[in-house]
């Protein structure tokens, strides 16, 4: 097969350097100085392959090519920043075969092989992840308005380290001017599926046509503080108990329904006091609901709520849900995976329309500009871990197929509806 750049896999492997954990992946949340040197290594390569970079106030950082003086641009990008203990490709391959096709686009456009309708630019959002600041996708979420941002700037991590103390700390000087969303004309981004559907059927590249819903509820059990040991069981309002309860009917919720349709967890758990011979008083966590039918979401939160008054009555305890992030079952634009398909077909790739599951940068600037979303497979569909992996061969052929349809969004060929 043909590559686009024959350096992507060593400036992939240079890359990964940053942050790298001793299992093979990378730890480098946003923020922190390992998200901080990558930022830099980035700013450096975006220097040496002649883009001009920025800078926004919520910590996105760009590079931009000026093809078409005064058009708008057509932004490529994912993010640079993780989870803890992560693999090394989740966002931070979709950046670097941004930057890639970006510049190879641009050299077309200057050699005049490429005649551009709009100008180029690459992004890397801020703190995509989630893990340290919430919410996720934050600097996609200001950079379309979703998000306001002063909230971004002062969220704080569990450490009460705020993002503006966190964005000061690893401060980038740079020359260029950041591209605002109204001079943003298209969105692509590539990504690995975190998951196995491309593996399993054997195919080489997925078109993303649509997102499952979500529902993200920060759950509060309450409970009273008293002693491990000499607190009488009937006496006892433990509400780390109540936390394992409310866990355990996560877990079994997916079973009411067909395999497949609903995906459940609860994640990031704080105890408090959490003391060795103190009873918890409070516990806070996450509970995370997917599913591909909107239905089958609603009805598991009806079935979640009931669960929950069970857990209260058997536990004693008080627990209370709050709604911290919702979309719903949305459509990328056809006309967006009609070019994608496209692209796919000339470069002679096997391909097929695919859901996303995770959340991405893309869910947010879909919603306000004509965006295309890719697909690499996933080894096993294992993500957000250290064992994560995608075959060169996979990682290569995606950005051939990114910088075709880049090219083809330059030109201008993808249409408003």
């Amino acid at each position: 097969m043909s590559t686009t750049d024959p350096e992507f896999l060593s400036d992939f492997a240079e890359m990964s350097g940053f942050g790298a954990t001793p299992g093979g992946g990378v730890d480098r949340q946003a923020g922190t100085p390992a998200d901080h040197e990558t930022r830099r290594w980035f700013s450096a390569w975006l220097a040496r392959h002649g883009y001009a970079e920025a800078i926004d106030k919520a910590g996105n950082q760009f590079g931009t090519l000026e093809l078409v003086p005064g058009a708008p641009y057509v932004l490529v990008g994912s993010h640079l920043d993780s989870q803890p203990l992560a693999g090394r490709y989740d966002g931070a391959y979709g950046v670097l075969a941004a930057a890639h096709a970006g510049a190879r686009v641009a050299a077309e456009a200057k050699a005049g092989s490429l005649d551009p309708v709009y100008n180029l630019a690459v992004v890397n959002w801020f703190n995509e992840e989630g893990s340290r600041f919430t919410p996720s996708m934050m600097g996609s979420g200001v950079f379309t308005g979703k998000l306001a941002l002063e909230d971004a700037l002062a969220t704080t991590d569990p450490a009460g380290v705020s993002v503006r103390e966190a964005l000061a700390i690893g401060h980038l000087t740079a020359d260029g001017t950041a591209p605002a969303l109204a001079q943003v004309a298209r969105y692509a981004e590539i990504h690995i599926e975190q998951g196995r559907n491309l593996e399993e059927s054997g195919t080489q590249v997925g078109i993303v046509d649509r997102t499952w819903a979500a529902g993200k509820y920060r759950v509060t059990v309450d409970g009273a503080q008293s002693h491990t040991g000499a607190t009488r069981m009937e006496d006892r309002r433990d509400a780390l108990y109540g936390a394992a309860l409310v866990i355990a009917a996560a877990r079994e919720l997916a079973a009411e329904f067909e395999p497949g349709l609903l995906h459940t967890s609860v994640s990031e758990m704080y105890v408090y006091p959490n003391s060795p011979v103190t009873i918890a008083r409070q516990v806070v966590m996450n509970l995370d609901l997917r599913s591909p039918d909107e239905g089958v979401l609603a009805r598991a939160m009806e079935l979640v709520e009931k669960w929950i008054g069970d857990a209260e009555a058997r536990s004693r305890t008080e627990i209370h849900l709050e709604l911290t992030h919702r979309w719903g079952l949305v459509s990328y634009q056809p006309a967006g995976v009609q070019l994608g398909f496209a692209s796919a077909e000339r470069l002679g790739f096997t391909h097929t329309n695919i859901m996303t599951v995770a959340g991405h940068d893309s869910t947010n600037l879909k919603d306000v500009v004509p965006t295309v979303m890719l697909f690499v497979p996933s080894v096993e569909g294992i993500s957000h871990n250290e064992a994560e992996f995608t075959h060169d061969d996979d990682a290569l052929r995606g950005v051939e197929l990114l910088t075709e349809v880049t090219r083809r969004l330059v030109r201008g060929e993808l249409a408003e509806k």
